[in-house]
């Protein structure tokens, strides 16, 4: 059985919203109601490999695997899982950019009924080493460049075996031999790629594999049983493990792929251009593209040339991204001359969509653009905007099919808020989260009893139910599509001996996302300076975490209680910007 915490009691209150007004608003053929679905994620996988053997299910830099190539690959590293001692529930940690071997790696430990638990490859030691002591997995399967640092870990949470998995393998021949040329540039893109672990005990990818299948003996998942956990910062403090059974993440594409009516399964083209390690691009840009038979083409990074090059070989049809990427892409290929017109469909989430952006995109494209919105809890869309005429910019949008929505009083949640005004926004539907992972009373915080998720988001709901993001309950920090909890960076901040006080917080930019912004407080004596203190936090921090900007206050505000007011400090910093 898989584990479940409880949840806090909850008074059901009057919906507005209960009607579903929304529904008027679906784009023709969207249906109202997914079909209960009956396929665990291997199921799915097997499912694909059936109906389209000989179509491609992956390219990587132009090497293509077809679905009966990948069933077959995803089978063997099941064996190989098997012998090294995997059940059904224990953990397998990825750490690893897109490559094949995420995708097969991936299936593989769903076929054994194994929980996988995807992590940021760019992560510091320190911050890896938190999630290992969290989920204590069996087995590590790692970009070969972070291989040493796992296997330093101490040996209560060093999993048995570290596969290290290089990229360049994944290539074609071509270009393997190509970056094997005694040149700079050759040398350069090398060590971008990847490094050779030195660590006694780590396993080469090529070598964990010998060839055997999974024993048919090994059980099968069931659609209750856990898929993944995925790291969030939840509504507040460090990241915590979100449950996403096979039900929520196969629910979830079912859903993403109803939401597009014109989706042709089996002749797609998905870029997968936001990282596989992330819930987004877990679901849009893997789950969902493998329900419908689609290629999915793989970016290690994102990188406007690579992607560029890609589309002049295999052209896209489908793009999930967040604003920055399709900015980007417009511009790079309106000067290139590049043909953009392949693209029908683009989804955009993990921050606020401008309408200068959709109009770029749809110009250069012909296609629509439309914002989404989710949170890792719900696997993660909830809401969309309509493929076609009925969407709304600067709104995310309408509930998914099978999911509903209430907005409330945060203070009440069993009080609902009138059409209109302000409140959070509550979800429910098979896509929403069984839970944090051993964190029952985090788990009671987020998950109602009624199966209604806190969003921990103020919203705005209209009378046709699209909704309008207002302002965040939580804290958290949205930069390039990645949540960033503030007290992470503060944490960091303060292991400088002359900072006596720190507080993050984001401040707006103008592509719709935040930036990294920190106010700290010297101790006496102490000499400020910007750039050292942030050259302190990479140590700490992945790259993306790291203050963008670092101004000094006399003193933090703060609540009766001694609470920093996180507010005060943005409006200070913002005012300071202005002048």
């Amino acid at each position: 059985m898989p584990w479940r915490a409880p949840a806090r009691a909850y008074a059901e209150g009057v919906n507005a919203l209960a009607s579903r007004p929304w529904l008027a608003a679906y784009a023709e053929g969207v249906p109202a109601e997914i079909e209960p679905v009956t396929q665990t994620l291997v199921d799915m996988l097997e499912d694909a490999a059936a109906r389209f053997p000989k179509r491609p299910a992956l390219e990587f830099f132009g090497a293509v695997t077809t679905y009966r190539e990948l069933a077959e690959q995803v089978d063997r590293v099941a064996g190989a899982l098997y012998r090294g001692g995997v059940r059904a529930g224990d953990r397998v940690a990825l750490v690893l950019p897109n490559c094949p071997q995420h995708v097969v790696a991936f299936y593989a430990a769903q076929r054994l009924g194994a929980i996988v638990v995807e992590h940021n490859p760019r992560y510091t030691a320190p911050e890896l080493r938190h999630l290992f002591e969290v989920h204590h997995a069996t087995v590590a399967i790692v970009w070969d460049a972070v291989a040493d640092t796992i296997a330093e870990f101490p040996s209560d949470i060093r999993p048995q075996h570290i596969v290290a998995v290089s990229l360049p393998d994944a290539m074609p021949r071509r270009l393997r031999m190509l970056l094997r040329l005694p040149v700079r540039s050759a040398r350069e893109k090398r060590a971008a790629l990847g490094a050779t672990p030195q660590a006694k005990g780590i396993l080469r990818w090529s070598a964990f594999i010998d060839g055997r299948r999974a024993p048919r003996s090994a059980p099968r998942p069931t659609l209750d049983d856990i898929a993944a956990l995925q790291f969030t910062s939840g509504t507040t403090g460090r990241p915590k493990a979100a449950v996403l059974t096979h039900r929520n993440l196969r629910s979830n594409a079912a859903q993403s792929a109803a939401w597009v009516p014109d989706l042709r399964h089996g002749d797609e083209v998905f870029y997968a251009v936001l990282p596989l390690f992330h819930a987004y691009g877990l679901t849009l840009c893997m789950t969902t593209a493998i329900s419908a038979g689609a290629r999915i083409v793989l970016f290690p990074t994102f990188e406007v040339g690579m992607v560029m090059d890609a589309i002049r070989r295999t052209p896209p049809t489908f793009l999930p991204a967040v604003p920055p990427i399709y900015d980007a892409l417009a511009r790079a290929t309106s000067r290139a001359g590049i043909d953009l017109s392949s693209l029908r469909n683009a989804i955009s989430g993990a921050m606020a969509l401008p309408a200068a952006t959709v109009l770029r995109w749809e110009q250069a494209t012909g296609g629509i653009l439309v914002e989404g919105y989710g949170m890792t809890e719900s696997s993660p869309i909830s809401l969309g905007n309509p493929m076609g005429p009925r969407r709304r910019v600067g709104t995310v949008g309408v509930p998914f099919p099978s999911t509903e929505i209430r907005v409330v009083d945060p203070d009440d949640p069993a009080t609902d808020r009138a059409l209109g005004e302000p409140g959070e926004l509550l979800v429910r539907g098979p896509q929403v989260f069984s839970g944090y992972w051993k964190q029952p009373e985090e788990t009671a915080r987020t998950l109602m009893t009624g199966g209604w998720l806190r969003t921990g988001d103020i919203v705005t709901a209209d009378a046709d139910g699209f909704v309008t993001v207002v302002d965040r309950l939580k804290e958290l920090i949205i930069t390039g599509g990645f949540n960033i909890s503030p007290s992470e960076v503060e944490d960091a901040l303060l292991l400088d001996p002359d900072i006596a006080d720190a507080a993050v917080v984001g401040i707006p930019r103008s592509d719709g996302g935040e930036s990294v912004a920190a106010a700290v407080v010297m101790r006496e004596g102490a000499v400020f300076d910007a750039e050292r203190i942030r050259e302190a936090t990479r140590a700490h921090l992945a790259a993306y975490k790291v203050p963008r900007s670092v101004a000094q206050l006399d003193t933090l505000p703060r609540s009766m209680v001694g609470k920093v007011l996180r507010r005060e400090v943005r409006e200070e910093l913002m005012r300071r910007r202005q002048r």
